[in-house]
């Protein structure tokens, strides 16, 4: 039996928006620099039809895609920082919790063989 992706199908409000609102600035940046889809779509080699689906924040799109809308347009910049680990205070907070107070005393070492 194969599971069913449910991001795909029906992601959380906040990704779908996310992925909406970032179709509809791809669209945005596109008709900007006066592209068709046909344009971009042989830019990136990908289908019309993915780059379409990516406008339109479809989940089901891949995440090659959109990063090469953002290449495509040389937006892509700004991808540096998303997710970087020095930014992510959660993370650094939770690592910084786990790290020990103070190191383990080393045996003594004797020359007895």
């Amino acid at each position: 039996m194969v599971a069913k992706n449910t991001l795909s199908t029906s992601p959380p409000y906040a990704v779908e928006g996310a992925l909406r609102q970032l179709g509809a600035n791809l669209k945005t940046a596109r008709l900007r620099r006066n592209l068709t889809l046909r344009d971009v779509s042989g830019k990136l080699g990908a289908g019309v039809r993915a780059i379409a689906d990516a406008e339109k924040g479809k989940p089901t799109t891949g995440v090659a895609v959109y990063v090469g809308l953002l290449w495509a347009y040389d937006l892509l910049g700004p991808m540096d920082d998303l997710a970087d680990p020095a930014g992510d205070v959660e993370g650094l907070a939770l690592a910084e919790s786990r790290e020990r107070a103070r190191s383990r005393t080393p045996g003594v070492l004797d020359n007895d063989f």
